[in-house]
């Protein structure tokens, strides 16, 4: 939020600021009456879209410290709400902040309970607001935001007292170890110095200080104040120390200002801590105007979105349109060249396309024509796997229509012919309309041992069955090793010596169509 206005509500009025581009402006202020909180709404209309912190500066506010149990999640925010409702019943502005944990013992949590005890001096202005439908952000008080202005020096001390002094009062803030503990808004008549011995003597008997121990006391004072001599009665159990309040300021990175109302307010407005008191229902109308900012920044990312979208389908379509005119000059370049050569040449015999027709014919020819050598790998596959196989004898040829079938009469050298079909020869013998099927028949043996038939035939179907895998592949096995039919009388002699010609052999038909 870049712009916020800000109320810095007292108990004598309600000033207003405007918070803009990280400098505080000044604003009206209203009293405390029904004219007052008139003037307040009709100034507020028209300013529902810039979201508001309220800063209370006021006496009724009290704070406690308790060791409560360790507990977590919900049942921890349940228990420390009945505690808050057991201090303070008659006000909704109550909270609960936990500081740390205690060292031994159960190690139970340090909370400091807070509450702005006078409801009903909040209670109009924020009515107006609610009538305007103002969204209303946070309600911060100047006793839990003054923990920021701290050095980083005093943050390490046991005990220290920050001093401030503001148009409704002095306000005196005691921290342990950088810890909120006890604050407290004195009259502004009040001189500064008798104000601390007497809050000294507070924690004295409230036990919150030892008796004799010297107290911090850390004022944050205009540079007018401090050039004032400080009081002759000052405490010896007062550790009296004065930092300027522009160099506070300029720690937190806010413009030098020698008012503190100013330097809390400019506070607020920078870091926008989560809210001190809860604001409950008061709180929705910030609740809706924060969805409808999240609706507008969506929107616009959307419409930036589209507008890249749009410009890059505009980008893409101004450089196609560009490649498309410049192929349309190489293709009226390569037409023109093509032109000017076919006028230098003469008359062609045929036509353009019969040409293309016939190139088209050859690349089906050289891709599916009946060339042996896919069939001759998958057998040299087949062999390789079936060592104990050695090929002797191979046929192959082409099964199409007009093509004499291979036979073993035909087959192999020394069988009867015949005289070939005188039939049409089909385009299927070089591959058109697609591969014809191929016919292979081969012969091979055996390599085993001699007399071990069982062998000689586990080879055989085992080779046979490498060639069977083959998708569109048929095995036929035309003859045997030896015949085992069981009409055929047995002869010959076992053991008996046996030459290379002696083998096992056997004959395989093979028909595959790729």
């Amino acid at each position: 939020m870049t712009r916020k206005l800000l109320l810095h509500l007292t108990g004598e009025r309600l000033c207003c600021s405007l918070w803009e581009r990280g400098r505080l402006g000044t604003g009206p202020c209203f009293d405390p009456s029904p004219d007052g909180w008139a003037s307040f709404a009709t100034w507020l209309d028209g300013r529902q879209d810039t979201p508001a912190l309220m800063l209370a500066d006021l006496v009724e506010e009290d704070f406690q410290r308790h060791l409560l149990p360790h507990v977590a999640g919900r049942a921890g925010l349940a228990m420390r709400e009945r505690r808050l409702a057991q201090s303070w019943r008659d006000t909704p502005f109550r909270c609960a902040h936990i500081q740390g944990r205690e060292e031994g013992g159960r190690r139970d949590d340090i909370v400091l309970l807070s509450a702005l005890t006078n409801p009903a001096t909040l209670a109009p202005w924020l009515d107006a607001l609610e009538s305007q439908r103002m969204p209303l952000a946070a309600l911060y008080t100047p006793a839990l935001l003054s923990g920021a202005l701290l050095p980083d020096q005093a943050r390490q001390e046991a005990q220290l007292l920050l001093v401030t002094e503001h148009g409704s009062g002095i306000r005196q803030t005691f921290f342990q170890h950088g810890k909120v503990r006890f604050s407290r808004l004195a009259q502004a008549a009040v001189n500064a110095e008798q104000e601390a011995e007497r809050t000294r003597q507070f924690l004295v008997g409230a036990h919150m200080l030892g008796r004799d121990v010297p107290l911090q006391v850390l004022a944050l004072l205009p540079l007018a104040r401090i050039a004032s001599p400080p009081a002759a009665n000052l405490s010896p159990l007062l550790d009296w120390r004065v930092m300027p309040l522009g160099e506070a300021a300029s720690l937190q990175r806010l413009a030098a200002c020698d008012n503190p109302d100013e330097v809390f307010l400019g506070l607020a407005a920078r870091t926008a801590p989560p809210s001190h008191y809860p604001l409950g229902p008061r709180r929705r109308y910030y609740s809706l105007w924060r969805t409808r900012q999240s609706l507008y920044a969506s929107s616009a990312v959307m419409a930036a979105c589209c507008l890249l979208w749009t410009g890059a389908n505009i980008a893409g379509y101004s450089l196609a349109r560009s490649h498309t005119q410049a192929l349309q000059q190489e293709t009226q370049g390569f037409t023109a060249a093509y032109r000017r050569s076919m006028s230098s040449m003469p008359p062609a015999v045929d036509k353009t396309a019969n040409m293309k027709a016939a190139v088209q014919i050859a690349q089906m020819v050289a891709r599916q024509g009946p060339w042996p050598q896919a069939a001759m790998a998958i057998l040299s596959e087949a062999l390789e796997r079936s060592p104990q196989i050695r090929l002797t004898q191979l046929d192959w040829r082409v099964n199409a229509p007009g093509v004499v079938p291979v036979t073993a009469s035909s087959a192999f050298p020394g069988a009867a012919t015949t005289p070939a079909l005188v039939a049409p020869q089909s385009s299927m013998l070089i591959g058109i309309p697609k591969a014809p099927p191929q016919q292979v028949r081969l012969q091979a043996e055996v390599l085993v041992e001699q007399d071990d038939y069982r062998s000689v035939l586990l080879s055989m179907n085992r080779f046979a069955q490498e060639l069977a895998r083959t998708p569109g592949m048929v095995v036929e096995i035309e003859q045997l090793p030896f015949d085992i039919r069981p009409n055929v009388k047995l002869s010959g002699k076992a053991g008996s010596p046996a030459g290379l010609g002696e083998r096992a052999k056997f004959t395989l038909n093979l028909r595959w169509s790729p």
